[in-house]
């Protein structure tokens, strides 16, 4: 799996579980998509969108197009929690910051999934700590105190990594 499929996996996730839209309704939205936006290649990664009503939108230039409907126009609304997690640079996803949290407006951004470190694994945000040396080792019964204190990173960066593996 690409970094681009698991980006668009994410966002399909949060669009069939968040917003409760059917494959069907995102299959016609996508296509739409991929419609008004012959040069992009991974729409649900590549693109700034919002779901308002069970419907997606994407942002072009300033405007919401209903990408849901055919194109039509759509009311600004703020973009979504998912799509949040995700940052972009010049040419559309760069990085994901994956939930730790079942709450998920309180997850912090502990975990980062970038292709230019560690070969696109989990890891602790800023560091190139991945997430599953952490929770093999605390399987293995190392305390998280004395991870952290190996790591020299805060407990919670290590309770958080450990909360993203369990999931």
């Amino acid at each position: 799996m690409s970094f681009w499929n698991l980006i668009e996996a994410f966002v399909l996730k949060g669009l069939r579980e968040e917003h409760r839209m059917s494959l069907q309704r995102i299959r016609t939205a996508v296509e739409e998509l991929r419609r008004q936006y012959p040069r992009v290649q991974h729409p649900l990664a590549q693109l700034d969108l919002a779901v308002l009503n069970r419907d997606l939108y994407a942002d072009r230039e300033g405007l919401l197009v209903d990408a849901s409907r055919g194109g039509q126009l759509g009311i600004r609304r703020v973009l979504e929690l998912y799509l949040s997690r995700i940052e972009k640079g010049a040419g559309g996803a760069i990085r994901l910051f994956p939930f730790t949290r079942t709450n998920l407006e309180d997850a912090p951004r502990a975990v980062a999934i970038d292709p230019t470190v560690s070969f696109g694994r989990p890891v602790i945000a800023g560091t190139s700590i991945p997430t599953a040396v952490l929770h093999e080792r605390w399987k293995a019964g190392d305390a998280i105190a004395g991870l952290a204190e190996d790591y020299d990173r805060p407990v919670a960066e290590i309770e958080e990594a450990l909360r993203y593996e369990a999931a």
